[in-house]
């Protein structure tokens, strides 16, 4: 991954009458050039590339100044002058998420009007906000985004890789607890006996309990359920994030946001986007044929949080897609593996506009 770089320009947009999305733009400005001749325009012309959108995960997780790292800066730049065309990293905050408002510690507002096609109208809104006519979509964990498209139908530019009901039964229910047995029985722990039937269901209920301390230990408990289980080697650091009350009021919009979500089937029936006909809308939306590279996704191998299954699935009525599979790696983005993978993706869409 490269160094961390700062955003050069933060903002919000109202996407509707409850929610305000935070975004921020980043790439390194190669300042104001003065052009002598043809040649020199033609070199310009090729510094640039398509900006990229960065969809983060959870749903509910928010963005991360480290997220900025998947890109070469120097790739990715803001060229100073009219001639150029802009190339940007783009990163936002989903509703309810991160620095959007509302957030779960000012009003509950968060779980109204945010549904998983809500999030799509959002990118849409934009993508025009910017001004921006084609780009690429960088998603992981919940989604798995790839393409450049033109103005399309909101479905045809954004693939979800939702959790299907068989994956949500192994990570929540069982499964993954067969792995990490230790981790389940912390999982378990604020949930009565006779509610474990239905682990989601159960924690629903105390995600939204009207008793704040209620809230804040079910945002805990579900919280390090997912971070002891998401590097193949677990972060001793992750843990310590979700027992940490400083964290308080984040773990409990990413554990209420994803537990909302996830009550509710991602708002799409189950096996909905490995379709063909979703596959089909979603291979239209290229604005002319592309290489193999413009279709990638990287999956652990000892990935228990979304396990292999999808995207392997996905491969098999997606041909076109190139799907790598990490030997020595679990969830997480940054395990090395993976990020290297993520790192090489990047580089190739730096050169296909």
């Amino acid at each position: 991954m490269y160094p961390d770089i700062q955003p050069y320009e933060t903002s919000t947009l109202k996407v509707s009458d409850i929610h305000i999305l935070y975004y921020e733009l980043s790439g390194v400005k190669t300042g104001r050039l003065v052009l002598t001749c043809l040649y020199e325009i033609l070199w310009l012309m090729t510094l640039t590339t398509s900006p990229v959108v960065f969809v983060h995960g959870g749903p509910g997780g928010g963005c991360d100044e480290k997220d900025r790292s998947f890109f070469n800066p120097h790739k990715y730049k803001i060229c100073g002058c009219e001639m150029a065309s802009i190339s940007q990293i783009i990163l936002f905050d989903q509703r309810g998420s991160g620095k959007s408002t509302p957030t779960i510690d000012s009003s509950s507002a968060c779980l109204e009007d945010n549904t998983t096609w809500d999030l799509v109208k959002d990118m849409e809104k934009l993508r025009e906000k910017l001004n921006i006519e084609t780009w690429h979509i960088f998603g992981g964990s919940w989604v798995v985004s790839s393409g450049s498209c033109k103005k399309p139908d909101i479905e045809r530019y954004f693939h979800a890789k939702e959790k299907d009901l068989s994956e949500l039964h192994f990570f929540y229910q069982d499964g993954a607890s067969h792995l990490f047995p230790e981790a389940w029985d912390e999982y378990l722990a604020p949930i009565p006996e006779a509610e474990r039937h239905d682990m989601i269901l159960a924690y629903h209920a105390q995600l939204n309990s009207i008793d704040d301390s209620t809230r804040v230990q079910a945002a805990k408990a579900w919280s390090k359920w997912e971070m002891s289980t998401s590097k193949l080697y677990v972060d001793p650091s992750y843990i310590h994030r979700a027992e940490s009350d400083v964290f308080a009021n984040t773990l409990s919009a990413f554990a209420r946001i994803e537990n909302h979500y996830f009550i509710n089937s991602g708002f799409m029936r189950d096996g909905q986007l490995l379709e063909k006909q979703e596959i089909d809308k979603m291979y239209a939306s290229f604005i002319r044929p592309s290489p193999p590279y413009s279709r990638i996704v990287v999956q652990g191998r000892y990935d228990v949080v979304c396990p292999a299954t999808t995207a392997y699935s996905l491969k098999k009525v997606w041909p076109e897609m190139e799907l790598h599979i990490v030997p020595d790696a679990g969830h997480s983005s940054r395990e090395v593996g993976i990020a290297k993978l993520l790192v090489d993706a990047t580089n190739k869409f730096a050169n296909l506009q």
